[in-house]
């Protein structure tokens, strides 16, 4: 049995050319070999697998073969590799720089390659500077490393700085569309843009993929075989999904979102990629932007198709419900409920922002009201039938009558209600306008009733000060301690059999009970079974002094009730 190879190994680049994904870098490089333009210290940086320990190996072949690589194994000698993330001490940064005055026995240079360079110790860092500012010249750095921001500014203002990007998904399917191609494999254009995504934009990540995928499924490669290894969920779920959504299915949707759940998905894994594909259907929106699809052309058309079954109003509904619920999701106690909420409300979201179309009433709209205007014809032919018949009834009892009113009632009136007209003028942008809002709300709340049926029991002064302090315990209880604290001003006195007065320092607390004033009488005339209760409210500007004693005032007070209190103060030498 033959050792088996990985595929990131077997297939990794041995030429510039085999680069993939890194034209621009590997074009630069090439060219600045053959005009003999290349700085003495480089760094490749970038994620991880896009191809910068490769890059670097090439180039050090090709700097001492003068841009042609041969198989001359004396170059080799001239390459040192250097793991940082296991060298980083002083010491091991030292041995390299006493390595680096020797020059090269065979070819121009020598070429130190030092991978994960971000690894060095600070005191590594600095023990490499001068090495790095001056080196001889017959000596070339390539450093490499992941993570760029953890490297000292001074190391970085002495090298030539590559930033190599993440390899597009296009770009890994194509390349492992050439492996699978090499390999004998049939492979799908789905099943290769599944394992493209699923690398993230790393090709030694979707070559390791790939020889995974091709353990479990063997020589045929499909979509489905792909997603069930990889336990990705397939597009097609979220089309289905999609589908349910603009069709209202509520029991359905949720069944199917049940059924991704006893395949093992989570349930933030399937809002993540149907927030995705509200995004992709807004992107197949307009021809414009159907570029910015990393799918294959078939899939881009099921996207068309269902993206005109929809318009950019439902789509950003949907995609911020979506986010929210993702937002949400790890803070949650009940993290399915807070999924299934979320599919009802994408549910009950209509392409016009509507919460239900009119066909999904139990009675449509259309029939109700072909229904009422049937009636309102009919009604209104009666009358006129009846008018005519007997010419004696039309007066004004007619006009006003029972048929009158019930045509009324039918017939939709053109004259709004003044109620309507008030609510509409008083808008939230002036103080007016606020205050008559307040006032419309007081008034609303202040429904007129006859009381002349009701409880009228007699009542005492504690029985009143009992039910007093009641409410106000209530509107401690519910934080409404400003309210609470006016009321405690001022104990509540019988004024007649059923008016109750009060008296506050100033206009701003009567001003403020009597904002309450409906919500305080309900309370009062409950629980003293009398529906007759009023309230009379008064300002007694005298009642300021009794709250507005400074601590002089209260001495004389004091010194007024019990004369000791001063030669209290003169003995011991007190201050107030």
């Amino acid at each position: 049995m033959d050792n088996f190879v990985v595929s990131a190994l077997k297939y990794r680049p041995q030429t510039f050319k085999d680069v993939v994904g890194q034209s621009a870098i590997t074009t630069t490089l090439e060219k600045a070999i053959e005009n003999n333009h290349l700085a003495q210290a480089l760094l490749f940086t970038g994620p991880r697998g896009v191809g910068k320990t490769s890059c670097a190996r090439i180039l050090a072949k090709l700097i001492n073969s003068k841009g042609s690589v041969e198989t001359n194994e004396d170059y080799a000698f001239n390459i040192f590799e250097l793991d940082a993330a296991s060298n980083n001490s002083v010491d091991d940064i030292r041995n390299l720089t006493d390595q680096v005055r020797i020059p090269p026995q065979v070819g121009s240079y020598k070429v130190y390659i030092i991978d994960e360079v971000h690894m060095l110790s600070t005191n590594a860092f600095n023990a490499f500077l001068k090495t790095l500012e001056e080196p001889p010249k017959h000596c070339i750095f390539i450093l490499a490393t992941t993570e760029k921001h953890k490297i000292i500014p001074t190391i970085l203002s002495r090298c030539q700085i590559f930033d190599f990007k993440r390899i597009t998904v296009s770009d890994a399917k194509n390349y492992l569309k050439l492996i699978a191609k090499e390999q004998g494999i049939d492979a799908d254009e789905d099943a290769l843009h599944i394992i493209a995504q699923k690398s993230d934009g790393a090709m030694r990540d979707a070559l390791s993929i790939f020889d995974r995928v091709v353990s479990f499924s063997g020589d045929k490669l499909t979509r489905k075989a792909v997603s069930e290894n990889l336990n990705v969920l397939d597009h097609d779920v979220f089309f289905e999904a999609t589908d349910l959504i603009l069709n209202n299915q509520i029991p359905a949707l949720l069944l199917l979102f049940d059924s991704i759940l006893n395949k093992g998905f989570e349930g933030q894994h399937f809002i993540t990629g149907l927030a995705s594909h509200f995004r992709d259907l807004f992107v197949a929106l307009t021809p414009e932007t159907l570029s910015l699809l990393e799918s294959s052309n078939a899939v881009n058309e099921k996207y068309k198709v269902q993206a005109s079954k929809t318009d950019s109003n439902f789509l950003s509904n949907a995609l911020a419900l979506a986010n929210e619920c993702d937002l949400n999701y790890r803070g949650s106690r009940n993290q399915r409920l807070l999924v299934e909420l979320c599919l009802m409300k994408l549910a009950s979201v209509n392409f016009d922002g509507e919460k239900k179309k009119t066909s999904e009433f139990i009675i449509p709209a259309a029939h109700f009201n072909r229904n009422t205007e049937t009636t309102t014809s009919a009604k209104v032919q009666a009358a006129e039938t009846s008018d005519k018949s007997h010419p004696s009834k039309l007066s004004k009892e007619n006009l006003n009558g029972p048929d009158t009113d019930k045509t009324e009632s039918v017939v939709e009136n053109p004259i709004k209600p003044a109620v309507a007209i008030s609510q509409r003028q008083a808008s939230g942008l002036s103080l007016k306008s606020i205050q008559r809002k307040k006032d419309h709300q007081i008034k609303k709340m202040e429904v007129t009733v006859d009381r002349s049926e009701l409880p009228k029991d007699v009542f005492s002064q504690e029985q009143l000060i009992a039910s007093w302090d009641a409410f106000v315990s209530a509107l401690e209880d519910k934080g409404r301690h400003n309210l609470a604290a006016i009321l405690k001003i001022d104990v509540p006195k019988i004024k007649d059999e059923t008016l109750i007065a009060l008296e506050f320092p100033n206009s701003t607390n009567k001003i403020e009970v009597e904002r309450q004033k409906v919500e305080l009488l309900q309370f009062i005339r409950k629980e003293l079974n009398n529906f007759d209760i009023e309230l009379d409210i008064t300002v007694n500007e005298t009642m300021d002094k009794q709250f507005a004693y400074t601590a002089v005032e209260k001495y004389a007070k004091l010194k007024e009730k019990n004369p000791a209190i001063e030669s209290l103060k003169k003995s011991f030498n007190l201050e107030i």
